[in-house]
């Protein structure tokens, strides 16, 4: 037979892991609140795209930014317009970060781990999507 689980080690990782889904979430309405304030359109410290910047060449993720802030105010089809791949997946993101924090309540473990065919599915829509939005 194995010996009871050490309750206070237990008791400690419980504690982290609230500490952890706090400072995310404190993260997340942080750059939330910064982005519905400051429009990446206009303010200057907001980082660029150095593929933009070299060859005037727009990436999947240019626009992302700007679609989140006009997102924030309501824009949904100008934010269409920056970046429609981002648009097009916040409801999957929804959804996946709704089931993470529904495993993480009910104290089951939760994996960020994605299967081969998912992740190359995605890489595959991002590339796609890069091409044909430079067209």
């Amino acid at each position: 037979m194995s010996p009871p689980p050490d309750k206070p080690a237990a008791l400690g990782r419980v504690k982290q892991s609230r500490v952890g889904t706090l400072l995310l979430a404190t993260a997340v309405i942080t750059a939330a609140v910064v982005l519905f304030v400051f429009n990446p359109a206009t303010a200057g410290f907001y980082p660029f795209c150095p593929l933009h910047r070299l060859t005037g060449l727009l990436c999947p993720g240019c626009g992302a930014l700007r679609a989140i802030h006009e997102l924030l105010h309501g824009n949904v089809v100008a934010a269409f317009h920056l970046n429609a791949l981002l648009v097009l997946s916040l409801p999957v993101l929804a959804a996946v970060a709704a089931r993470l924090f529904y495993l993480r309540i009910r104290g089951q473990p939760v994996s960020f781990g994605i299967s081969g065919g998912v992740f190359w599915t995605g890489f595959v829509i991002a590339v796609l999507f890069g091409i044909f939005r430079n067209f």
